[in-house]
């Protein structure tokens, strides 16, 4: 939905495809950079809003983080992402 100025209204959803490869590494990296604090901080707190959300999101979907092998998984795909066979 678009409000008057043609902009998509603020309350309509986003939908973004994900290979399974780009969410987990996404999701490491942004578990990894919160908790060595090496994020800049937000500037605003919508910002920290919309990561927290992204990562809840992410965290919803993917089965791995709760696996044995969560680091080998993470490993594994960033190699095949980076094209580094």
């Amino acid at each position: 939905m678009k409000d008057s100025s043609g902009m998509p209204d603020a309350a309509s959803d986003v939908n973004i495809r994900l290979t399974a490869d780009e969410a987990l590494v996404l999701f490491d990296w942004l578990h990894r950079c919160e908790d060595e604090r090496r994020v800049v901080q937000p500037a605003h707190e919508g910002e920290r809003a919309a990561l927290f959300n992204l990562s809840a999101l992410l965290e919803r979907e993917l089965v791995a983080p709760f696996q044995q092998n969560y680091s080998e998984l993470v490993d594994q795909a960033r190699v095949r992402l980076a094209g580094d066979d």
